[in-house]
Formats: structure tokens, C-alpha cells, sequence
């Protein structure tokens, strides 16, 4: 295979992905009339049904516009060498390969930033504003995005020197070496994240005294499950949306609440949401995902070390020199069907899991209060009540709901 064939493949699956999310999107907007399944009948009047509709259309249409310049921008970049100008730009400063690399990253990271984010600002400031979703502050907004763009170059520009380095070091044996590092950071993020990343966007504080607090913690010592904390996020600095999550292994196993989750739900729906976390957790559902997504992290490199030395990857997109980072780029699209694949796979399992959690938290407390929590959170959230099948199967991590209330009151 020569470099031209290589890149007009490489752009063959950029237009195939982008027109097949088209495709689902398309089939899925087709169904936003669609009257309410049976089982959610009772959720909207009239008028509050039409306005969850509306919200899916609007957010539809400006999906298709945010995705198409997305999409436009990236082929034009690939159609005009942007790459091999970029990667020339970087080595005008540095000849040092890792330096070379980060700038390269930056440079076309800081561009994509800057293309999103009237985008960004406009979904977070007009749409949900429009929808009353939105509490962020002007101020709350750019400070977010200063924070994420300083982790993002601190965590991931530190990971990337370093795997830049142990392939300089180890040939195309980096992969073993490059896994065990990822594996290492993803278990300590599994750890961790709470304690270091949350903090920097949210404030967190142990779950007050009283009435909820004494029956999470007898429901949690009915089923054996020893909590560390029970901390509460101040998710209503941002949004009205309403969350809950678990996290941490062994003596250090912490569910977080959000605020809007404790407003909007009774103490028995409460109990209800964390006797699904707990199904997560006595279903071994995290240390299966983390194995999972070890696996898949190791299969990835490997075939990335098998292809790593081959010059085409960078001469396809315009670059005679060969490069770490522009391997990096051309494998990443030419994997994306594999991707896709584990993805398809990871999306199923984790819908099984919904289930079993749910199954989980009727066995051991009682279906009604999460019935009637999940209709709730799906009513405040304008949530889409008959996604396309096909959309769900490709997208979504969670049933749909009318799936899961009907597997909750009709257990097999």
C-alpha cells in the first residue's frame, strides 16, 4: 500500500463514521413524536411532553450543525496537509522528539478548543438556559475550561512524554511497558479521582446528620456493605441535573450524591438510588470494567506497536519524516473500527449491568422507590422515552427506561 491509498482510506473512515452517526441521529429524531411507552404513560401532561419534545429537536438540530463543522473542519485540516504544517511549526521550535510531540498536540488541541467553544457556550448559555437546566456562571465557565485544559495538558501531556520516552527506550517492545504504566494510572485514578480531580470543580461534604443519612446507613448494614462515606457534590452550581456515583474499592468505597439528586427525590427513592450503586458494586461490576478496559488498553498497543515503525503512517498524512505522534493520529482512525467494536460490546455489557443493579436494589429494598426516582429524574431531565433501537444499541450505556421499569415490576 502506498501513502495516497493509505490516506484515502483514512479519510474513507472518517466520512463513513461521520455519515453512519448521521444516519442514527437521523433515525432517532425520527421518533420524537412518538407517543410515550406504556409504562412511562403517566410521566408528562400534554404540556410538559411537548416541551421534552422540543428539547430534543433543538438539541438535535444543533448537533447536526456543532458535528458538521466539526466534521468540516477536520477533513479540510486533513485535505490541506495541516498535519505535516503543524508538525513543521513544532520542529521550528524544538528538535527534541517528546517536546516536538506536545507542541504538536497542543497546537492542534488549543485550535479544536478554540472551534468549540462558541459552540459550548451557546449549549450551556442559550439551550438549557431556554430549558432551565443551566446554573453555571460566565465565571464558573472559563474557569472550568482553564482547569480542564490544565489537567488535560498536566495528566495527558505527562502520560504521553512518558510513553514517548519508553518507546524510545524499548523499541517495539514499549507496548508491554506502555501498559503496565496505563494500567498503573488507571487503577490509581479509580482511587483517587474523588479526592484529586473532583475537588477542583466541586465541592464535596459528608452527607448531614439526620433521617437520610440514618437510613443509607442501615440499608447499607443490611446488605453488608461498609461505607466510608456518603459525601454530597454541589452539582447545582452547574446544572439542575440530578446524579449519583460510586467510587473507591476495598475500606475506601465512597458514594457520592449530588444535591439536586437529594432535593428532587423522597428518602425512600434515595435509599432506592444507592442500593443500585451497592448492585454495582456486589455484582463486582467496576473491577470487571477495569479488567475490561485493561484488556482492551493492552490488545490496543499491541497492534499500535505492530504498526508504529512503518513510515507509511506518517507519509500518509504528509510527512516524510516518521514520528511517534503522527503514528499516533493515523492509528487512531484507522483502529476506529475495532474501536467501535469493543465499544458496541462495552455498551452492551454496561446495559446488562444497569439491569442487574436494578435487579440488585428491588431484591434487596423495593422496586417502587426506584420506579418512581428513575421517572422522576427522566421527567426534570427531558429525557428521550423512545430512543431508535438501533441509536441505543450504538450509544447508549443505560436502558431505556420503559426497559428497566418494566424488568423491575415483571421479574423473570
Amino acid at each position: 500500500m502506498n501513502p495516497q491509498t493509505l490516506f484515502l482510506l483514512i479519510i474513507g473512515l472518517l466520512v463513513v463514521n461521520y455519515l453512519f452517526d448521521l444516519l442514527l441521529g437521523y433515525l432517532n429524531a425520527k421518533r420524537f413524536g412518538n407517543k410515550p411507552p406504556s409504562a412511562l404513560a403517566d410521566l408528562y401532561d400534554p404540556e410538559e411532553y411537548q416541551k421534552s419534545q422540543e428539547y430534543k429537536r433543538v438539541t438535535y438540530r444543533f448537533g447536526l450543525l456543532s458535528g458538521g463543522v466539526s466534521f468540516a473542519a477536520t477533513l479540510i485540516f486533513f485535505l490541506v496537509d495541516g498535519f505535516a504544517w503543524v508538525d513543521a511549526l513544532a520542529r521550528s521550535w524544538s528538535d527534541h522528539e517528546i517536546v516536538v510531540a506536545l507542541l504538536f498536540f497542543g497546537i492542534i488541541l488549543t485550535a479544536s478548543s478554540i472551534l468549540s467553544l462558541p459552540f459550548s457556550y451557546y449549549r450551556t448559555f442559550v439551550i438549557e438556559e431556554r430549558f432551565g437546566f443551566n446554573k453555571t456562571t460566565l465565571k464558573t465557565f472559563v474557569l472550568d475550561k482553564i482547569k480542564g485544559a490544565f489537567i488535560g495538558a498536566l495528566i495527558g501531556g505527562g502520560l504521553l512524554a512518558l510513553l514517548i520516552w519508553i518507546y524510545q527506550q524499548t523499541g517495539a517492545n514499549f507496548w508491554w511497558y506502555a501498559w503496565a504504566v496505563i494500567t498503573g494510572f488507571s487503577v490509581l485514578m479509580n482511587f483517587f479521582y474523588t479526592r484529586l480531580i473532583v475537588p477542583l470543580f466541586n465541592k464535596q461534604t459528608p452527607l448531614e446528620e439526620g433521617p437520610l443519612k440514618d437510613r443509607l446507613e442501615a440499608y447499607a448494614q443490611t446488605v453488608g456493605f461498609t461505607l466510608s462515606k456518603i459525601m454530597v457534590i454541589d452539582g447545582s452550581k452547574r446544572s439542575t441535573r440530578a446524579n449519583a456515583y460510586f467510587s473507591g474499592f476495598g475500606r475506601q468505597k465512597q458514594v457520592t450524591l449530588y444535591d439536586t439528586l437529594i432535593d428532587d427525590l423522597e428518602e425512600d427513592e434515595v435509599v432506592a438510588v444507592l442500593a443500585h450503586e451497592i448492585g454495582h458494586y456486589k455484582c463486582n461490576h467496576i473491577p470487571i470494567n477495569l479488567v475490561l478496559g485493561i484488556v482492551t488498553t493492552g490488545l490496543t498497543l499491541f497492534i499500535f506497536s505492530l504498526l508504529i515503525d512503518n513510515p507509511l503512517l506518517s507519509e500518509a498524512l504528509g510527512v516524510g519524516q516518521p514520528s511517534f505522534h503522527l503514528g499516533l493520529i493515523a492509528f487512531g482512525i484507522l483502529y476506529s473500527p475495532l474501536s467501535e467494536i469493543t465499544g458496541l460490546l462495552m455498551n452492551y455489557l454496561s446495559r446488562v449491568f444497569e439491569f442487574q443493579a436494578d435487579a440488585y436494589a428491588v431484591k434487596t429494598f423495593k422496586a417502587l422507590p426506584l420506579v418512581n426516582g428513575l421517572k422522576k429524574l427522566a421527567k426534570k431531565n427531558l429525557s428521550n422515552l423512545s430512543p431508535h433501537p438501533a441509536y441505543v444499541f450504538v450509544h447508549y450505556s443505560h436502558p431505556p427506561l420503559d426497559q428497566r421499569i418494566n424488568a423491575m415490576l415483571n421479574p423473570q
